[in-house]
């Protein structure tokens, strides 16, 4: 039997910093941003279903958003600002991204590859209502580190907040719009702030 190396490349998304152009307080590892990513997706997809008459799968959003920066692993993580500063880039990277992506299907077993293809590139056609929440969740866990790092005194990320939140807005999502209200502003609290309520 043949040896896989994919879930050993997966337990090394912990060494993989985010941030990297910034100055942060505590540095964030994208195995640690793709399971907050992967709860927040979770989250938006029960207030469509809840609140908005939907029915969409959460689990399978989170585990979209469990999955989503993984290719990183090999690429490492390329800065907002530089990923998107124009077509030709974005355009390359997206490659880079789906090479990468093919990469770790070599790793696995073929008759795993099947059910792993989707989740490394957010390409299936079952997912495609999908793809919206776990994108807003992705800028909802920037927006929460930004506001973390913010309330650490650190206003290095005071533009990037602003920018990631008008960036939401601009998706015009009601589930969004709900998460930014009912809750976002428990992000902004201490520890015995939460517990006292």
């Amino acid at each position: 039997m043949k040896q896989s190396h994919f879930y050993a490349m997966l337990s090394r998304m912990k060494y993989i910093n985010r941030w990297g152009l910034m100055n942060n307080t505590k540095y964030e590892n994208i195995s640690e941003h793709s399971h907050q990513t992967a709860i927040l997706a979770h989250c938006l997809v029960l207030i469509h279903n809840k609140r908005f008459g939907g029915d969409l799968d959460a689990e399978r959003a989170a585990l979209l958003a469990l999955f989503h920066d993984s290719t990183e692993i090999i690429t490492g993580d390329m800065p907002t600002p530089v990923k998107y500063a124009n077509p030709e880039i974005r355009d390359v990277y997206r490659q880079v991204e789906n090479s990468a992506a093919d990469r770790l299907l070599q790793m696995l077993p073929e008759d795993f590859r099947g059910e792993y293809a989707g989740l490394l590139r957010l390409s299936g056609e079952e997912d495609s209502g999908l793809e919206v929440y776990v994108k807003a969740a992705d800028r909802f866990s920037a927006l929460i580190k930004c506001i973390e790092e913010m309330r650490m005194g650190n206003d290095e990320f005071r533009k990037a907040k602003e920018t990631i939140e008008q960036s939401i807005r601009d998706m015009r999502l009601p589930e969004a719009e709900v998460f930014f209200e009912e809750f976002l502003p428990s992000f902004y609290l201490a520890l015995d702030e939460i517990q006292d309520q």
